[in-house]
């Protein structure tokens, strides 16, 4: 399912608010692909390229911080966020299960966040901020492939992975249409 539209509005009317929120996700992220080394130290295929993914999610992070701090907008209370949350909720128990579904809501909310992402850059008049979230479509784009990638190359059967990843999708498709719209990613 598709973002409506009309969503972008809602971010343009409060940029600083997005702005901050932005960043948290940013944070938020190289936090999760770390963390997921610590939990995970047994999948040494795999543990590489975690650590990019963690230093290329802080250079988004102190890439926002830049352009936040170029404009007088401080960084924003962490609060809790009710996309993340839902999806958290879905995940089942079980090491290897929980792995799987880590993994796969890892790449639900890159793949949400690069197309809003896209979203933002086609509608924004700031032709620098237009380039810079046109960069970051990309890239979060890479980063939802790449969580797909890195489980089926951890060895997990790629049929039980498809058929997760479609019910994870649809779980994330009804969170996205049942949260009021806000100035976030999320």
């Amino acid at each position: 399912m598709e973002t409506d539209p009309h969503w972008v509005e809602g971010i343009l009317d409060n940029f600083p608010a997005f702005l901050q929120d932005h960043a948290n996700c940013e944070r938020k992220a190289s936090a999760l692909a770390l963390s997921m080394v610590v939990k995970y130290p047994d999948r040494t295929t795999i543990i590489p390229d975690l650590i990019a993914l963690a230093r290329e999610e802080l250079e988004h992070f102190e890439e926002v911080y830049r352009v936040m701090n170029r404009k007088g907008i401080l960084l924003a209370k962490d609060e809790p966020d009710p996309y993340i949350n839902g999806l958290l909720k879905a995940m089942r128990h079980g090491r290897q299960q929980r792995f799987i579904d880590r993994m796969l809501v890892s790449s639900l909310v890159e793949c949400r966040g690069a197309e809003r992402f896209r979203l933002v850059a086609d509608a924004i008049d700031d032709e620098e901020l237009g380039s810079f979230y046109h960069r970051l479509w990309k890239s979060e784009q890479k980063h939802g492939n790449q969580f797909i990638r890195l489980l089926l190359k951890e060895a997990v059967d790629e049929r039980e992975v498809m058929n997760r990843a479609e019910e994870l999708a649809q779980v994330e498709a009804d969170l996205v249409l049942s949260l009021p719209q806000r100035a976030a990613l999320h």
